[in-house]
């Protein structure tokens, strides 16, 4: 199934009638001109006002843990779902920003303990009553079997924004994003603030490996934001074991098939995003040491000249 996740659009105010009065009336009545004129300023105050405290909605997530409800849930390939959980007010947002991730909860049946774990919502921002979960279900993974699990009506524990990496508009001039597996999530946060920015003019270039076709999630939505801004946006999907007719490339992610796409670390202004499995951070970029150390940068990207002031590892 093809998901594509778009900004909602605000509702836009009813047209206000506003009755005209004649020259003559004009100088016959000033106080007319004055009562009317409060009037008109009132109703603006108030309909400002009014708008002002709509836009201000408060968010969600405001740092400490809130259940949120599981409203509906996706297949996307056979272990990988898309849960939509719902928030409580329709107009809410939210809370985060890009790129921001949140965290979950739930308390272990078996051991008594809660377990928390970090993801990165795959909704716009600004989307009202509900975020969008990407998550794979892996053997053995506590949090990730137990949330793909959850049926239509139970409840998460969620709290946020844990910001990643602040983005403003033009912030780089050209980015690339490296990614496998549900590593492309944070990536697309990215890729999709850009795409829906028309003021923001980075060159963003995806490199997304995967084992098989199948694995490639959201393949759909990625193509189609390389298809709607084809000068913006470019996208290089790998596979480990490629079918016949592929048209991607196939193989690991390697120093000579970065070297091809990336742009040149010696180029302004250029910044590389990393995020998929341990073996994919080993090969390309090193791993982080924690949430607020990002280790020293070592394999491919550090071969091929970038500093660890170009890379962000997610």
């Amino acid at each position: 199934m093809s998901f594509m996740f778009s900004r909602l659009s605000a509702a836009k105010p009813a047209a206000t009638r506003f009755v005209s009065t004649s020259a003559q009336s004009i100088q016959k009545r000033p106080s007319l001109v004055l009562a009317s004129s409060v009037a008109i300023a009132g109703t603006a105050l108030y309909y400002y006002s009014t708008m002002s405290s709509v836009q201000a909605a408060e968010p969600v997530l405001k740092g400490e843990f809130v259940d949120l409800t599981l409203k509906e849930k996706f297949d996307l390939s056979e272990n990988t779902k898309l849960l939509r959980f719902s928030f409580a007010d329709p107009e809410a947002v939210s809370g985060l920003i890009n790129a921001s991730a949140v965290v979950i909860k739930y308390k272990d049946a078996t051991s008594g303990k809660n377990v928390i774990r970090p993801y990165t919502p795959i909704s716009d921002v600004n989307t009202k009553g509900h975020l969008d979960l990407l998550v794979k279900a892996y053997p053995g993974g506590k949090a990730s079997v137990h949330v793909t699990s959850l049926q239509p009506g139970e409840t998460l524990a969620f709290k946020g924004p844990i910001v990643k990496y602040p983005w403003d508009a033009n912030k780089h001039t050209e980015i690339a994003l490296i990614g496998g597996g549900t590593g492309i999530t944070p990536l697309y946060q990215l890729m999709h603030a850009i795409a829906s920015d028309p003021a923001d003019k980075t060159k963003v270039t995806l490199l997304f490996g995967n084992a098989t076709e199948a694995d490639i999630l959201m393949k759909d939505t990625l193509d189609a934001l390389a298809a709607k801004h084809p000068d913006q946006i470019k996208v290089v999907y790998t596979l480990d074991k490629a079918p016949a007719g592929w048209k991607g490339l196939t193989g690991f992610l390697s120093k000579d098939v970065l070297a091809k796409y990336l742009p040149k670390a010696s180029a302004d202004n250029v910044k590389v995003f990393v995020c998929g499995p341990p073996g994919m951070y080993k090969a390309i970029s090193g791993t982080k040491v924690s949430p607020s150390d990002q280790g020293e940068l070592t394999g491919a990207l550090a071969e091929l000249g970038f500093t660890k002031e170009q890379v962000f590892k997610f």
